[in-house]
Parts: C-alpha cells; sequence; structure tokens
C-alpha cells in the first residue's frame, strides 16, 4: 500500500513539473485579420497586439520572462499593444511575487508606435489597484477604465473589470454609441460579449487562461466563465461581431499549464476582405 501511494505522489510530483516547465514556454503567436465594415477606406489597416494575463512572479513569469516577452511583442513592430489586465500575481504556490513597480518596470521597454493600453483584470484588484495604477503610468501604459481612446479610425472602449464589479459596460456601450467608424472593446473578461452592441465589431479579452490545465477528451477543467467554455478561447463569431480570447501569458492559481500554452495575438485591424500581410 505504501508503495502504491507513493508511486501515486511520484505520479503527481512529475506532472506537476512538467506543468511548471510548460507554463515557461516562449508564447504562442497566433494571427487574425478582422475587416470593420465601417473602417474608412482612405485609413491604412492597424497592427495590433492582444496580451493578457500576465502575472508577474516566479517561477512561470520572472522579470527576465516578461523581458524577452516585450522582444518578442517589439519584434512583431506593432502600431498598438492592448494588454487585458491581470499584472500582478496572487498565487500561494509561488517562489516569489513581486510588487506592482517591479512586475511592470520591464513593460518600459515596448517601443510601439501608438502606445499601450490596458484595463485592469480581478487580480489587479485584489493586490490594491492604486499601486497598479501608479506603476502602469509610471512605465507608459494608458489605462482604459470605462473610458474610450481613438486611435487613427479606431474607437477603442476600455471596460472596467466586471469579474470585481466595477466595470459598467452600460455606461461604457453609452459613451462609444456617439462615436462613428470601427469599434472594438477590450475587456478583462469575455463574459461581456453576448452583451456588446451590433456595432462593435470585435471585442479582445483574457481572464480564462484558456482552461491553463486543459485535458484530451476532456478539455478545460476550468474556464472562470459564466457561459462555461462557450467564450473561454481563440476566436469566436456570433451574429456578425467576433470576439478573440488570449490564453494569456502567465498562470493563475498554480504556476502550471497543460494543454493551454501561453500565447498573443497579432490583429490586422482593416476594412472588410483585410489580408494578415496587409502591411
Amino acid at each position: 500500500m505504501i508503495r502504491f501511494l507513493l508511486a501515486i505522489a511520484a505520479f503527481l510530483l512529475a506532472i506537476f513539473a512538467y506543468g511548471v516547465w510548460r507554463s515557461q514556454d516562449v508564447p504562442i503567436v497566433r494571427h487574425a485579420a478582422i475587416g470593420f465594415p465601417a473602417w474608412p477606406k482612405d485609413a491604412p489597416p492597424l497592427r495590433a497586439v492582444l496580451l493578457s494575463d500576465i502575472h508577474v512572479s516566479r517561477p512561470d513569469m520572472s522579470l527576465d520572462r516578461l523581458r524577452g516577452i516585450v522582444g518578442q511583442v517589439n519584434a512583431l513592430k506593432p502600431d498598438i499593444v492592448l494588454i487585458a489586465g491581470d499584472y500582478l500575481s496572487t498565487k500561494t504556490v509561488a517562489f516569489h511575487n513581486y510588487t506592482p513597480a517591479e512586475a511592470l518596470a520591464p513593460l518600459s521597454g515596448l517601443r510601439v508606435r501608438y502606445g499601450v493600453y490596458t484595463v485592469y483584470g480581478n487580480h489587479d484588484y485584489y493586490v490594491r489597484v492604486a499601486t497598479v495604477r501608479a506603476a502602469l503610468k509610471a512605465n507608459g501604459v494608458h489605462i482604459l477604465a470605462d473610458a474610450v481612446a481613438r486611435i487613427g479610425p479606431l474607437t477603442i472602449g476600455g471596460l472596467d473589470d466586471i469579474v470585481t464589479g466595477h466595470g459598467r459596460p452600460k455606461r461604457l456601450f453609452a459613451e462609444m454609441e456617439a462615436e462613428r467608424g470601427p469599434k472594438l472593446i477590450l475587456s478583462h473578461s469575455p463574459d461581456v460579449f453576448p452583451k456588446t452592441p451590433a456595432d462593435i465589431t470585435l471585442t479582445l479579452a483574457g481572464h480564462t487562461h484558456c482552461g491553463q490545465v486543459s485535458l484530451p477528451g476532456i478539455g478545460p477543467l476550468m474556464t472562470a466563465s459564466d457561459y462555461g467554455t462557450a467564450y473561454d478561447c481563440g476566436i469566436v463569431r456570433e451574429r456578425g461581431r467576433t470576439l478573440i480570447v488570449t490564453a494569456g501569458l502567465g498562470t493563475s492559481m498554480l504556476p502550471i499549464r497543460i494543454g493551454a500554452p501561453p500565447d498573443m495575438w497579432l490583429l490586422t485591424l482593416g476594412p472588410e476582405g483585410v489580408r494578415e500581410d496587409a502591411r
């Protein structure tokens, strides 16, 4: 019996070690081209990178690893970087959790034509959002908390975190209604997607980690979404609108990833029929 229990313990430890190792993979760069019906004919496409769920902490997201990811993003030469929140970690199983000032310092290395824009995630509120706000501003990141920004022809609505109840979707939608041209929503959680108005072509989100642990034949063990697996990962299209959910970069609860590798999205945003190699 003791040998059996030891064998089970060794197996579980091996699985955990494998998950920790895979959590540190170089993020996959996924590609998509999104056409907007209202995109002005004389406006060139925009190249956007979507990131989320950085969760800076060792062992899986050290400062050196984040600096490497910043270099990976810069190599994609984006016009704009959009980050869907959750910068800090509240993991109890961690070698070291960083302060917001330490954790966000590598973001100052991002080289982006029109800047870096973000919304808050639930973990940013768990660790005291005022300190996260200060660190973001110190590193040149623009915060959209139920606020709108205009980048060229594109209107970006940044929804504050709805997981902790801070986001006010109706108020943001009302503010965006007055804007003309192509529109997108940046939200930490994808659960806002079914509620978005018809004229908001694109919603970008994170939060789910694509399950973080997703097993063959079973799928994700959890999604952190009220809609189960309906909006948990990748591209979803409904009623002429598109949702893109990134798996994110770091981890939550446990520093492991299995079957749900870290990723980022390189998006070409432009008129209908736009191609990924538009630039």
